[in-house]
């Protein structure tokens, strides 16, 4: 009996020491890990864990494309060499996409060569004539072919000029004005260069011809007449002195640095306007407008009227 009752109590602290050890790890090979979320508005403590979107800047827009580089062919008349080089280089920086090629030439051999199709985006003509023989909206009695080559709206009447009669360093004949100059050829007794007549520069030398009732045939028949291509060609005769005086813008003889002796009338020749415009098959009419702005403005005026250009 004794032995069953120590068995029995045996048993009891057995099954006590059991109950008492159930918090125990079940093995020594497993572990519990535990999440914290740090607080709102504190920085997370590993450094390994970063938020992109609040350290990587976020792109608001594209960067701008570069300009177009461009290349703007510019046909003008002979007499605007000088001023239109030296507006090349204000326009560089200006519009520094934009380089400017010229072509310089009489008005009337420019205007042959649009109308044969040679490429040009800008057109500036020492005379009326020739921008109307190419223009659309023009009288057809001027474009007697009815040739479209202006874009329309884009025409201007950008300078004016004047006429000149330039004499040969010394004035060998002593030429003083155009009454003298019409009675010596009357006479015969000089020498006279002029442009030819498809030239605006001879044109408006006829028409001091028939100002003063003179015979241009008939003159160039008795050999008093000499003829040049362009203002720039007869401007060369008379700096040569290969003749005793000549016709020619102001503006050249104040480039040539020639002397002047008389200045022509509106009565006797006509108003002398240098009218501008874009061609139709222009492949940059913007930046071909935009030139023609830039010629109307007052730098590229400043370099016009300090050869003695006025605005028109």
């Amino acid at each position: 009996m004794k032995k069953l009752c120590s068995l029995m109590l045996a048993l009891l602290m057995l099954v006590g020491l059991s109950a008492c050890g159930g918090g125990a790890p079940a093995s020594s090979g497993s572990t519990t890990t535990q999440t914290t979320t740090p607080p709102s508005g504190t920085a997370s403590s590993s450094t390994g864990n970063t938020n992109p979107a609040a350290t990587t800047p976020v792109a608001t827009g594209t960067a701008p494309a570069a300009e177009e580089e461009i290349e703007l062919i510019v046909f003008a008349a002979a007499s605007m060499t000088e001023t239109l080089s030296e507006i090349k280089d204000l326009y560089a920086k200006a519009a520094p996409n934009v380089t400017l090629v010229y072509n310089f030439d009489s008005s009337g051999t420019l205007k042959t060569q649009i109308q044969e199709g040679a490429p040009c985006d800008v057109f500036v003509s020492a005379g009326i004539r020739q921008v109307d023989q190419l223009d659309s909206a023009a009288s057809p009695d001027v474009n007697t072919d009815g040739l479209d080559f202006i874009l329309q709206g884009t025409r201007r009447n950008l300078l004016e000029n004047k006429i000149a009669l330039v004499v040969p360093d010394g004035n060998p004949k002593g030429i003083q004005d155009f009454d003298g100059l019409a009675a010596a050829l009357s006479s015969g007794d000089i020498l006279m260069a002029m442009g030819n007549s498809d030239v605006p520069v001879g044109q408006y030398t006829q028409n001091i011809l028939q100002y003063y009732d003179l015979d241009e045939s008939a003159l160039a028949g008795s050999g008093v007449l000499s003829y040049g291509s362009n203002v720039k060609e007869v401007t060369t005769q008379v700096i040569e002195a290969s003749v005793d005086c000549g016709v020619v813008y102001s503006t050249d003889a104040y480039s040539a640095g020639l002397e002047a002796v008389d200045y022509a009338t509106a009565d006797m020749c006509g108003q002398v306007i240098y009218p501008a415009a874009v061609i139709n098959a222009t492949q940059h009419e913007d930046a071909a407008k935009a030139f023609l702005d830039y010629l109307g403005g007052a730098e590229a005026m400043g370099v016009f009227m300090s050869v003695g250009f006025a605005k028109a």
